[in-house]
């Protein structure tokens, strides 16, 4: 690893993001999460500050994650994770065909999570 890696995660519900910012840090001593409980805002930490890579919820309100994906990608090819407890087939192909970098399916348990962290690592070492 060649140091921190910055990771802007997006969600509306505020326990979410604790949890997801706790186990990603736990998951590898590389990750610093920050949390963003707005998609508007994130989009503006992400034009202001040094991010190296978005896990944003999928379900949001004003904008969800697909949406917030398509905006950051007009200005940026940051490393994109949508994560999801749907299991929306639709949804899903569409969020693939857009270009995510992967999609991280919520469930009961936290082994998500490390494997989120193995792949956020992928991304940015290439």
């Amino acid at each position: 690893m060649g140091g921190e890696i910055t990771v802007l995660v997006v969600d509306e519900d505020e326990d979410v993001l604790e949890l997801t910012e706790t186990f990603l840090e736990k998951e590898s001593s590389a990750i610093d999460a920050l949390p963003e409980r707005s998609a508007k805002a994130a989009v503006d930490r992400i034009r202001e500050e040094a991010i190296d890579c978005v896990v944003s919820d999928l379900r949001m309100p004003e904008m969800d994650g697909l949406e917030l994906f398509e905006r950051v990608r007009e200005f940026s090819d940051l490393p994109f994770f949508l994560m999801t407890a749907a299991d929306d087939k639709e949804t899903l192909q569409r969020a693939e065909n857009a270009g995510v970098t992967g999609l991280v399916q919520k469930g009961v348990g936290t082994d998500h999570y490390a494997e989120l962290a193995t792949d956020i690592e992928t991304a940015i070492d290439g």
